[in-house]
């Protein structure tokens, strides 16, 4: 018996995990508006006939979270609060055939490739002439931007290659056009992302063509900041350096997952670098363009990380003094190369550096947002909470960043840029004020 009343074609998509899995439910949602369904995205009413999860299959948390929310809506079906209920994504394409036998209340499983079978499925047509086009998830000025799909490389620790096939770059034309229809739309800010921007051009163009892209998105009217996530340090094209600096579109920020300094440890991840080169990679960033944000990734406890590894990757971090920085407990994945070793960190002790390491970077943080008080920045404003008006430099990108902070009764308008003057900063958050338009800002 249905315990409330369902909505004949609403359909509610839930995401989990990384950007680009949101960028993949934006494309879905837009393909299933054009055949007339009412789509939502994490609908809080519980009222939708259908409900897609898009999963995350990266590390355990990971695929645990996506596991949980599946079986979450599958007790909502069998209580009548839903009629049909799909699974997508990294952990249905990793997993599949276990998630078919184990979870039977699921209507249909689909791989990180399979919107058109997905669509079928629920009798819609896949329309070619709407690839590319989305529903935008994000507060409406800025949007994530996929330049490739899947990865070459071969890190001893990812499952991303089996997840998502191998490298794939979107033609520059393709993505121009992309561009010009988000900024239509009002879109200022793109996000680019891939499993790994270094590589985009490789596989169509025969050369790394990064540079080359970002010198036709900046000529996008509207487009007032593109942003630059997901570069792989071994192989960084360095005429990429030139336009961060040389073109104002082009942020001066870079996330550039890095994992680990010890050459032991980066040796046996297969990440293709040393220490050495990891450190002059860095330095030329900051000669090159000296104001520019690094965020960084790491992972602690990876199989055979001794205390003496530990404690470089931690001197380095301290000397280094990345702008934004997070850390991964290792997660040891089958049929990943790394798999085939002992996973003989505690997980006490793999939490305990991973600790140590946020720990650091808190402090370095701190005392990186001293030298901004006093300082002026343009601020793009995301959102209103708390008494605030919140918003973000180009040296901070969404929800993993720091964040700027004005009082409500300062005249603002979400998605608008505005000169910030910085009076106050704590470990990530800076609170300013409003100020007449400035040539000082930074």
């Amino acid at each position: 018996m249905k315990t409330k009343s369902i909505k004949k074609n609403k359909v509610n998509v839930v995401t989990l995990g990384c950007s680009k899995n949101l960028f993949d439910s934006e494309l879905m949602m837009s393909q299933l508006k054009s055949n007339k369904f009412d789509v939502e995205h994490e609908s809080k009413k519980d009222d939708a006939e259908i409900v897609i999860v898009n999963t995350c299959g990266f590390i355990d948390n990971a695929k645990q979270e996506s596991i949980d929310t599946i079986l979450n809506f599958a007790n909502a079906k069998k209580a009548g609060m839903l009629e049909k209920l799909y699974v997508t994504g990294c952990l249905s394409e990793r997993y599949r055939d276990e998630l078919e036998a184990e979870i039977t209340e699921v209507d249909a499983f689909f791989g990180t490739r399979e919107l058109p079978r997905l669509l079928k499925t629920l009798k819609a047509d896949y329309k070619k002439e709407l690839v590319g086009e989305r529903l935008i998830t994000t507060p409406a000025h800025y949007a994530y931007f996929k330049i490739a799909e899947g990865c070459d490389r071969p890190c001893s620790f990812c499952a991303i290659p089996l997840m998502r096939g191998g490298h794939k770059s979107t033609p520059i034309e393709e993505l121009v056009a992309h561009a010009k229809q988000l900024a239509a739309q009002g879109v200022k800010e793109l996000i680019l992302i891939a499993q790994d921007l270094t590589y985009y051009g490789l596989d169509l163009y025969k050369e790394r063509k990064l540079a080359a892209l970002l010198k036709e998105l900046v000529k996008v009217d509207g487009i007032e900041w593109i942003r630059l996530h997901y570069a792989f340090p071994t192989g960084f094209p360095l005429d990429v350096l030139d336009v961060i600096k040389n073109e104002p579109k082009v942020c001066n920020y870079l996330d550039i997952p890095l994992q680990h300094i010890s050459t032991n440890m980066l040796k046996s991840m297969r990440r293709g670098t040393t220490k050495e080169k990891t450190i002059a990679l860095i330095e030329q960033f900051r000669e090159k363009v000296p104001n520019m944000a690094i965020r960084t990734t790491l992972i602690a406890g990876y199989p055979g990380e001794t205390e003496e590894d530990f404690r470089e990757m931690e001197e380095w971090v301290k000397n280094t003094r990345f702008d934004r920085l997070g850390i991964f407990t290792y997660s040891h994945e089958e049929s990943t190369h790394a798999f085939n070793l002992e996973d003989d960190v505690p997980e006490e002790v793999k939490q305990e550096r991973a600790d140590r390491i946020m720990e650091v970077q808190s402090d370095i943080s701190y005392d990186l947002n001293q030298e901004k008080v006093g300082k002026t920045f343009k601020v793009l404003f995301d959102r209103k909470e708390n008494g605030y008006w919140i918003g973000r430099t180009e040296f901070d990108s969404p929800e993993v960043d720091n964040e700027v902070l004005v009082p409500d009764d300062s005249y603002v308008r979400l998605g608008d840029f505005a000169n910030v003057k910085i009076n106050r900063a704590e470990h990530f958050d800076l609170f300013g004020e409003i100020v007449a338009d400035s040539h000082e800002a930074q």
